[in-house]
């Protein structure tokens, strides 16, 4: 399988930047690279992986990194999933300088995001993409400046937002329906939150809460109409959107309905 270039990669190279994909960030050939541009400042975003401290050493005015969250608060490869898995109201981005720990350097900014009732992976992203833009436009102005601050983390409040793995999308019905929502939220639209149904998987895209019944066994199909497939959570319920079955591209329930003739009483999750 051919690797494609990220749009950063190909922006860069439109605009005759140079653009470097190290395999590996500690390679003796990469640092040499970046020590042959000379940069004066190293900013990172979304990048994935940490720098080692001999490329910390190289540019003069430090390293920035913008991160998904409102540091300490979900240090890690997975802070906006996190923040939509546990339901949380807000989060934001912090401008911050790099140090050998993950996400454990000075905060220089931070900018504070509602997240709304209707977000998911995709559209928080897309508006904390942007407060990142100005953030990072603000720190260099106020380092132009010499007004620039910086404030240490307290990291005895720090939490974790490690890596997603399968599991994590796995949806568990035995959770309260708004628990079983976020978990839809913080997947779509990448990777997708799943379930089995029929022996096959099915991700499951958009949902509702919905009354539930507290004698049905979760994961429990509680009502099948051309609108609305109901299920069973450990309290409350999930009103099914919009889903994809297996090697099949994403649908409206009506769809899905009318395709797939889900009964009353059926289980999803086993």
């Amino acid at each position: 399988m051919r690797l494609q270039q990220t749009p950063v990669h190909a922006l860069a190279e439109s605009l005759g930047l140079s653009a470097l994909t190290p395999a590996r960030v500690r390679a003796p050939e990469f640092l040499e690279q970046l020590r042959a541009l000379a940069p004066d400042l190293i900013v990172l975003a979304s990048y994935g992986k940490i720098l080692p401290q001999a490329a910390l050493e190289i540019a003069p005015l430090g390293n920035w990194n913008l991160h998904g969250s409102l540091l300490p608060k979900y240090r890690g490869a997975s802070p906006i999933q996190y923040a939509l898995l546990n339901g949380e109201r807000e989060t934001g981005v912090t401008l911050m300088e790099m140090v050998a720990e993950m996400d454990a350097g000075d905060i220089y900014l931070q900018a504070v995001e509602p997240i709304h009732p209707d977000d998911d992976y995709g559209s928080l992203e897309a508006r904390l993409s942007q407060r990142a833009a100005t953030l990072l436009l603000d720190g260099l102005e106020r380092l132009r400046a010499g007004t620039l601050t910086r404030t240490p983390q307290d990291h005895a409040a720090a939490t974790y937002a490690p890596l997603i793995t399968k599991e994590d999308t796995r949806l568990r019905w035995e959770e309260p329906a708004e628990r079983c929502r976020n978990r839809i939220r913080a997947f779509s639209p990448k990777p997708g939150a799943f379930t089995l149904w029929r022996g096959k998987t099915l991700k499951l895209w958009r949902a509702a809460l919905a009354p539930g019944d507290p004698n049905a066994a979760p994961g429990t199909i509680l009502a099948c109409t051309p609108d609305e497939v109901r299920v069973a959570c450990g309290e409350g319920a999930l009103r099914l959107l919009e889903v994809q079955p297996e090697s099949r591209p994403r649908m409206a329930i009506r769809a899905f309905v009318n395709g797939y003739r889900p009964q009353v009483g059926e289980r999803l999750g086993e």
